[in-house]
This record gives C-alpha cells, sequence and structure tokens, in this order.
C-alpha cells in the first residue's frame, strides 16, 4: 500500500469514528460521545494540517475546524459539570444540565456537522485527482518539514521564560497530534512523545481550572469554588514548568533555522 493509501484510509478510518461518536452524542448513550467525535475531528485536522494550504484539502480542513470552535463551549460546559459533580455540588449542576442537553441538540442537528460530513464525503476524490496530476509527489518531504516546524516552535518556546501558556498548550497539542499521525516521519523519540503527552495533560489541567477560576467571576455560584480552583491551578501550572524542562532535554536539535515565532 502506498503512502497515499495508508493517509487516505486513516481519514477513512476517522470518518467511521465520527459517525460513531456522533449516533452516541444523538442517542446519550454516554458521556464521553462527544469528547469521542471532537477527537476524531481533530485528528483528522492533524493529518491534513501539512496540506492545508492545497485546494484540495482547504473546504475540509476549514470544516473541521468550525466543527471544533461551535463545539468547545459544550464540551467545557461537559468538563465543569464532571468538576462539580466529583465535588459534591449537586445544586449547581441540575441548571448547567439542562444547559448541556439543548448543547447536544445543537450539534447533533447543526450546520456544523452537515458540512463536515458532506466534506469527508467529497474530499478522498478530490485528493486522489491532485494524486493523479502529481501534485502529491512531495508529501512525505512536506509533512517531514512541517513537523521540524513545530518542533522548531517549541525550541522558542521553551527558550522563552514568558512565553504564554495558552499559546503553549495549543503547540504543544499540534506537535504531539501531528507526530501521533505521522510517527514514522516525526523525528521525535518515544521518550520525548511521552514527554509530550504528560506536558499536554499538566497544561489541560491549568487551562481548565484557570476557566472556571475566570467562570466564577461572572457566574456568581461558583464563587464558593474559586480559591479551589485557583490553587489547583498554581499546582498544575508548577507541573507543567517541570514536564517543560523535561521535553527540552527531549527534544531533538532544531533544524539550524531562524527561531519561529
Amino acid at each position: 500500500m502506498s503512502f497515499v493509501d495508508t493517509f487516505v484510509v486513516e481519514i477513512l478510518t476517522l470518518q467511521v469514528a465520527v459517525y460513531h461518536a456522533h449516533a452516541r452524542l444523538e442517542s446519550r448513550t454516554d458521556r464521553e460521545a462527544l469528547h469521542d467525535l471532537r477527537v476524531a475531528v481533530r485528528r483528522i485536522r492533524s493529518l491534513l494540517r501539512p496540506f492545508r494550504s492545497m485546494n484540495v484539502v482547504v473546504a475540509l480542513s476549514e470544516a473541521a475546524a468550525e466543527f471544533g470552535r461551535q463545539t468547545t463551549p459544550t464540551r467545557d460546559l461537559e468538563v465543569m459539570i464532571q468538576e462539580l459533580e466529583e465535588r459534591g455540588f449537586a445544586k449547581l449542576v441540575k441548571p448547567r444540565s439542562s444547559r448541556l442537553g439543548s448543547s447536544y441538540d445543537d450539534i447533533v442537528n447543526g450546520s456544523a456537522f452537515k458540512n463536515l460530513l458532506i466534506q469527508l464525503d467529497d474530499w478522498p476524490s478530490g485528493f486522489r485527482l491532485a494524486e493523479v496530476k502529481g501534485e502529491l509527489k512531495h508529501i512525505q518531504p512536506q509533512i517531514k518539514k512541517t513537523l521540524r516546524k513545530q518542533i522548531d516552535r517549541l525550541h522558542a518556546a521553551v527558550d522563552d521564560v514568558q512565553f504564554d501558556r495558552h499559546q503553549l498548550r495549543i503547540l504543544v497539542k499540534r506537535t504531539r497530534y501531528l507526530t501521533e499521525a505521522f510517527p514514522e516521519l516525526s523525528p521525535l523519540s518515544r521518550d520525548a512523545a511521552l514527554s509530550l503527552k504528560e506536558l499536554q495533560s499538566a497544561l489541560g489541567s491549568w487551562h481548565d481550572h484557570y476557566q472556571w477560576c475566570q467562570k466564577a467571576l461572572v457566574e456568581t455560584d461558583l464563587q464558593p469554588l474559586e480559591q479551589t480552583w485557583l490553587s489547583s491551578a498554581t499546582t498544575a501550572l508548577e507541573k507543567a514548568d517541570t514536564q517543560l524542562v523535561d521535553l527540552a532535554q527531549r527534544l531533538p536539535k532544531r533544524s539550524g533555522k531562524k527561531k519561529l515565532p
């Protein structure tokens, strides 16, 4: 099987995962359906990232990005509800659960998901046509180039103590998912990939607690938890900083090019 064949199969496999997770979300079978749906879409975006400037993938890439943006508030609400349940704040859960159900309906029947399905169906034929035209001859070098650029950005982030942690979280996620999409083309070692995953986890915990603290500023019923969340955010950020030092030791050398923003 050629590399292009394998690439197409990966996207089609994720498309099946999208259908499955969407069906679970529609039927309300479990609480991980939206999470799994978003992960499948995010992995599709990771596979397409090295080619996002190619006309043949622009529509699908944009549709996946838009679906991610529209479902982020709902996913944030899911995580918030889980946090409140675990801390025993049942009275705070009820009104938010009602909002969650309505948000699920909007996602299941929304235009963003319908457009995503349309683009997933249309994409393979266009990609195959690009292959016939010889536009994919340099597909593997392009993927390697994208990975090296992401790693150079990580080096820049590691060297800059003032680097915005929100931006770092996004950078880490993109590098990790791109590496997982193309492990055979990534210069990251297994240990570096594991370190990247642990850093993402710490930054994710910090991000969640930080966002909840921001919510508590406007949703007054959350204020009893504000100090607890602030403390947890600080702890998570300290852990992330430790993981960042570990990652710095495991990253491959820079490509030798100038620092990237």
